[in-house]
C-alpha cells in the first residue's frame, strides 16, 4: 500500500499584514507621577461609603429588667428609682426614689410603727375596698404582678408598662390592671415619676371601688423629711399648710418636703390629673411622713364591664423647697400632658 503524502496548506494571502504585539503610547515619567500622586490625594481625602452602620445613640434614661420582675431606672448608668413587682409582698412599689442629693426621698413602712403600717411601700398604689375586699393593708388579699409587656428608653425618659391582676385571698381576680411607670429626667437632678393606671373589670361583673379616704396613690417620705420627725412642712395648692391645713382637703397638689442630708432639703409634689374622677381629689396626709390621693372620699366609683377606669399622677422629685408658684407651673405642664393608650378597650 502506498503512503499518503502530508498535503501542505498554502500561505494565506493577508495584503501584507505582519503579526505584532499590542502597543500602548508612551507615557512621560513625569506625567504619570502626578498622576499616581492625584491618585493617591483621592484615596486619603474621598469619603468612602462605608460597610458598617453607624452605631446609634445610647439612650441617656434606660429601664433596666432584672431578677425577679424588677426594673431599674437609670439616668447616665446610675439608679434613681427601682419598680419591684412585690411578689414576696402584697403589691407592686417603687423604691428607692433618688433625689438630688443621691438619697432615697423614701421609705418603707412606719418608723414608729413597722408592724400596722407594713403596707407603706415608699411609693405604691392600692384601695382598701374593692368590692368590699381590703387591698390597702397587708392581709390577704394581692395585687399580683403577672407579666411585664413593655420597657422603652430614651434620651430624657424611660417607662414599662405592666399587666396586674387585684385578687382575693382565694386567687379570684376581682379586678384587672394595665399600669405605666415611667421617669422623665429634667435639670440639676431632678426628675417626674409619672403613674399611669386602667383599671378594668371582669365580663359580667362590675367592680365597686368603696368610699374610703385610702387608696390609689400613696408616698411614704424619708423619716427626716417628716414634720415630726425631721421638721419637713406640707403644703397643698389651695395654700394649705402641715396636716391640719391640707388633711383630707380637695387640691391639685401636695408637696412634701424637708431636710434629707445635714446641707439639703428636698422633696416631692404629688399631683392628681384634671381628668381624675373626683377631681380635685382630697389628700389625706399626715405630719407623721406620708401623703396619699383619696380618689374615693368623696363618694364611690363603679367600673362597669367594657369601661375602663383610667388614672393618672406625677409625683414630681424635686431639690430644696420650691416656692408655690413653682409647683404650681409644674402641675399646669403635667394637667396638659396626654393619657397613654393602652391599645385594649
Amino acid at each position: 500500500m502506498e503512503e499518503a503524502t502530508p498535503q501542505t496548506l498554502a500561505p494565506l494571502d493577508v495584503g501584507g499584514w505582519e503579526p505584532r504585539l499590542c502597543e500602548t503610547p508612551a507615557v512621560p515619567r513625569g506625567q504619570l507621577n502626578v498622576g499616581c500622586f492625584l491618585l493617591l490625594l483621592l484615596l486619603l481625602f474621598c469619603p468612602v461609603p462605608s460597610l458598617q452602620a453607624e452605631p446609634k445613640p445610647v439612650p441617656r434614661v434606660q429601664a433596666i429588667p432584672e431578677p425577679h420582675d424588677e426594673v431599674s431606672f437609670q439616668r447616665d448608668g446610675v439608679e434613681i428609682a427601682r419598680y419591684r413587682a412585690g411578689h414576696d409582698g402584697f403589691r407592686p412599689f417603687i423604691y428607692p426614689v433618688i433625689g438630688p442629693s443621691g438619697r432615697s426621698l423614701t421609705r418603707m413602712g412606719h418608723p414608729h410603727d413597722p408592724v400596722t403600717h407594713s403596707h407603706h411601700n415608699s411609693v405604691w398604689m392600692s384601695h382598701q375596698f374593692v368590692n368590699g375586699v381590703n387591698f390597702w393593708e397587708d392581709r390577704a388579699a394581692h395585687i399580683v404582678h403577672v407579666r411585664t409587656d413593655k420597657l422603652e428608653d430614651g434620651m430624657d425618659a424611660a417607662s414599662i408598662e405592666t399587666f396586674n391582676a387585684w385578687q382575693d385571698k382565694d386567687g379570684k381576680t376581682l379586678m384587672n390592671e394595665h399600669r405605666r411607670t415611667g421617669v422623665k429626667v429634667l435639670d440639676h437632678g431632678e426628675w417626674l415619676l409619672l403613674v399611669d393606671s386602667q383599671l378594668e373589670a371582669p365580663p359580667n361583673a362590675p367592680v365597686t371601688l368603696g368610699q374610703t379616704a385610702f387608696g390609689m396613690l400613696a408616698v411614704r417620705m424619708a423619716k427626716t423629711i417628716g414634720v415630726n420627725d425631721g421638721g419637713g412642712t406640707i403644703r397643698n395648692s389651695e395654700g394649705g399648710v402641715d396636716e391640719a391645713g391640707c388633711f383630707r382637703k380637695p387640691a391639685r397638689w401636695v408637696d412634701y418636703s424637708g431636710p434629707i442630708t445635714p446641707q439639703a432639703s428636698e422633696g416631692i409634689t404629688l399631683m392628681d390629673h384634671p381628668q381624675n374622677p373626683h377631681f380635685p381629689t382630697p389628700f389625706h396626709v399626715r405630719n407623721d411622713g406620708w401623703m396619699g390621693a383619696s380618689l374615693t372620699f368623696p363618694g364611690e366609683i363603679v367600673i362597669e364591664p367594657g369601661k375602663p377606669l383610667r388614672l393618672r399622677y406625677e409625683l414630681y422629685i424635686h431639690a430644696g423647697i420650691p416656692p408655690v408658684d413653682a409647683l404650681q407651673k409644674q402641675w399646669e405642664e403635667f394637667s396638659h400632658t396626654e393619657w397613654v393608650d393602652f391599645g385594649r378597650k
